[in-house]
């Protein structure tokens, strides 16, 4: 039966999710402050500021669930001044309609990232990006508004242009140029496809049982940055492009004169050791099972061919 769900935030995860839950007949309002996002008969784009409780409330009514899936500029200062507070008012407004509140989520919160990090270990992490994640998660669990926070790795995958595995990596490959990496690009690192992750959200929206818990994104077994170019070299019909990796050190150094280096040095450490997270016990739940690498790279690389093809026309 057709239902309506609020998805706020028209980044590669509000986005997939507008598109799957569209895709499946159901009616999406798709808020963000630009009014942005993708075209579909069922999918109605509104402006909002998620800070606003009148405005969200508006935006909820009727809906059968949130995905709540807003970015702000990749800074401690940008999260700190608006994520707790778009939280807040999307569980309170939430909170009246009787419905959950989805979340997509990051490992950062998780204080032992040199580990296989399972939805069981610890996540209380402190001090820059990854407090504040841990500090989002903590007052989800103290809200009585239901909530569930699905945990990816890395993006990749259609609309997912800025992450690690995204356009400068396929720009790279396509150009059969040197990608440079962070890190160590040998290592293995988990990688999650962002269909998967949004088919996740979607299933625990309507999985009670899932309600009030932390989970993680089915996501396959890990490959390295190595590895995921040479994945999309091979959908492509390309040779894989050399790489270099770019020492943590060295991009901490470059963090003491260009904000930006020094925004992405925060979180260097998962590209100098293994980066790995395992979903096993949630695909048992969800009834889900991650796309294989081999297949997700194919449908990335199809994408990213036909935005190419437009751009240039």
């Amino acid at each position: 039966m057709a239902q309506q769900y609020l998805v706020t935030g028209s980044g590669p995860v509000g986005t997939t999710i507008a598109l799957q839950l569209a895709g499946d007949g159901h009616q999406v309002t798709l808020a963000t402050r630009s009014g942005s996002g993708p075209t579909h008969p069922l999918i109605t784009r509104v402006r909002l500021d998620a800070t606003d409780p009148a405005a969200v409330q508006s935006a909820i009514f009727g809906a059968s669930a949130v995905f709540h899936c807003i970015h702000a500029a990749y800074t401690v200062q940008a999260w700190r001044a608006t994520l707790p507070r778009a939280e807040e008012v999307v569980l309170a407004a939430a909170g009246v309609q009787g419905i959950p509140v989805v979340f997509p989520e990051s490992l950062y919160s998780y204080s032992r990232p040199d580990q296989i990090m399972h939805e069981g270990s610890p996540r209380t992490a402190a001090g820059g990006k990854r407090g504040i994640r841990a500090e989002l998660l903590a007052a989800r669990a103290a809200s009585s508004t239901p909530t569930v926070s699905m945990v990816a790795s890395d993006f990749y995958g259609p609309h997912a242009e800025t992450a690690h595995a995204g356009s400068r990596m396929l720009e790279a490959v396509f150009a059969g140029r040197r990608l440079y990496a962070f890190g160590n690009p040998r290592l293995p690192h988990s990688f999650t496809y962002a269909p998967d992750l949004a088919a996740a959200m979607i299933r625990a929206a309507d999985l009670p049982e899932t309600w009030n818990r932390v989970l993680h994104a089915p996501t396959a077994p890990p490959s390295t940055q190595e590895g995921m170019a040479a994945a999309y070299a091979r959908a492509a019909g390309l040779q894989a492009p050399k790489i270099t990796g770019i020492p943590s050190p060295l991009l901490r150094a470059l963090g003491l004169v260009h904000s930006g280096s020094r925004e992405l040095a925060e979180m260097a450490y998962q590209f100098d050791k293994p980066f790995v997270m395992d979903s096993s016990d949630s695909e048992a739940v969800l009834g889900l099972l991650p796309t294989p690498l081999e297949e997700g790279a194919a449908s990335t690389v199809a994408w990213w061919t036909r935005q190419r093809a437009l751009q240039q026309a």
